[in-house]
């Protein structure tokens, strides 16, 4: 892909109030395409295990990256609507761990000698509900099975209020170097809405170890639209997350799904801002991290020019996976653990939810798997599309016919007709082959992605997803 028309994507972001209030609904986040909301049951460990055995003959040679999945937590945060296990029994992780190491086996089995990774990705639940023992006896496991890049990127999720006063410093004689660090606001009413209180020094005290430690890059997730929340508390949050110069910053949107995600049932819905508060603090957040040097990479994520994330983006090698952005492109991604998401080829799977059914299959011997999929041609077609467009805000449409084989403008007729609204709202601009997300449109990404997304066209399966905003 040509730099110039990349660069002339990544023109200063533009918001548009009239524009946001107007495209606000709901729809993914394509972290896959298609959603895992498309798997079926009848992907399953043989069909996942076939694709994974292409890899060991040779006709699949992408890179390896790993996601485990540790779903304990001490206390329940009612915003969250990760898959997790609430519990203060910390020998059951005890118990979890055996069964990681098992699932670990029996993909290395899979993969023969194929076993080079160059990213990991430890999330939750709370990885730091683990012992200093425990994650060194993980990742004792994950080293023995596979082979790790001396110059990787390994990551870990972290709750500060969890960690003691030499976890960062074990952490990177692990080999971690990446951290990412859940604040969500700092503000005192809102914590204790959402039942995490986190002192500001707690933050603090992990961010400084992690530096000291060596950890190469520190992310703080921060969430608008909690319940307390105000334009005026949250540029409080905003002055002391700045002034701990964080590498990167995902701001996430809170989607209140209480019918989805029973913790939610606990915040007071008449607490939350109304929606053009929440607009106001997203406004508010927009200008103070640009200001602070900040990019905006997409969705919910900034980054420091220099930050890799940055850098990727930049070259034209970001991607999407299950973790959000990254700079790893073309990696097949082998998931661990209870409700995890991996891709394989031209497949996804997603392990069982519970950790009944997860523990029963490899009390089998199997790989715990669920459901999956077998991506179509017109599949692997639109993720393409629909990656580029959420990665570089940019899409050569003779890139795409040339990888796919087709005529872009006769296959993609129906939706460069949906588009035009949207170039008539000054969202995207059709031209010279090219298809262009504008500075007013970048805040919108994904409902332009979503006009190329083919399953969308039923609109009652719209209403599952969070709004855009």
């Amino acid at each position: 892909m040509n730099a110039a028309p990349i660069m002339e994507a990544l023109d200063d972001l533009v918001i548009d109030p009239a524009l946001i209030r107007k495209y606000d609904r709901a729809g993914p986040r394509y972290t896959s395409y298609p959603t895992a909301d498309r798997f079926v049951e009848a992907f399953d460990t043989d069909a996942y295990a076939q694709w994974l055995g292409t890899r060991r003959l040779g006709g699949n040679r992408q890179g390896l990256s790993l996601y485990v999945h540790l779903p304990f937590c001490d206390t329940i945060c009612y915003y969250c609507g990760c898959n997790k296990v609430v519990t203060r029994d910390h020998g059951r992780a005890a118990q979890y761990l055996d069964y990681l190491g098992r699932e670990i086996a029996l993909h290395a089995d899979l993969l023969g000698s194929d076993r080079q990774i160059a990213q990991l990705h430890w999330g939750g639940g709370t990885p730091t509900f683990l012992s200093h023992d425990e994650m060194r006896w993980l990742m004792g496991q994950l080293r023995d099975q596979f082979d790790f890049d001396t110059d990787g990127e390994y990551a870990i999720e972290i709750d500060p209020r969890t960690v003691k006063e030499d976890t960062m410093a074990r952490l990177a004689s692990l080999g971690f170097n990446r951290a990412s660090l859940g604040v969500q606001d700092f503000d005192p009413g809102v914590q204790a809405a959402v039942n995490r209180v986190q002192s500001e020094a707690q933050t603090l005290d992990v961010i400084d170890a992690a530096r000291r430690a060596g950890f190469q890059s520190i992310n703080i997730d921060l969430i608008y639209g909690l319940p307390r929340q105000t334009v005026t508390g949250f540029n409080r949050t905003l002055d002391r997350v700045i002034a701990a110069n964080p590498d990167r910053i995902a701001l996430y949107s809170y989607a209140h799904l209480p019918h989805v995600f029973k913790p939610q049932r606990r915040i007071v819905e008449a607490q939350l801002p109304t929606p053009d508060s929440k607009l106001q603090i997203l406004t508010l957040a927009i200008r103070r991290l640009t200001e602070a040097g900040y990019r905006y990479v997409g969705m919910d994520h900034f980054a420091r020019a220099d930050d890799e994330l940055a850098v990727a983006q930049r070259q034209g090698r970001l991607q999407r996976n299950f973790q959000g952005y990254s700079t790893r492109a073309e990696s097949d991604l082998l998931a661990f653990g209870v409700s995890a998401i991996g891709a394989v080829g031209p497949t996804y799977y997603q392990n069982h939810r519970s950790l009944t059914d997860y523990y029963e299959a490899l009390n089998r011997n199997e790989l715990p798997i669920m459901r999956g999929i077998e991506l179509s041609a017109d599949d692997l077609l639109r993720r393409s599309v629909i990656h580029a467009l959420m990665c570089h805000f940019c899409l050569s449409m003779e890139s795409v016919q040339i990888a796919h084989l087709i005529d872009f403008p006769t296959y993609f007729s129906t939706e460069l007709a949906q588009l035009q609204e949207m170039q008539d709202d000054g969202l995207v601009e059709v031209r010279d082959g090219w298809i262009y997300v504008t500075a007013r449109g970048r805040l919108l990404v994904r409902n332009i992605a979503m006009v190329f997304d083919r399953y969308l066209r039923d609109k009652a399966l719209r209403a599952q997803y969070s709004r855009v905003i």
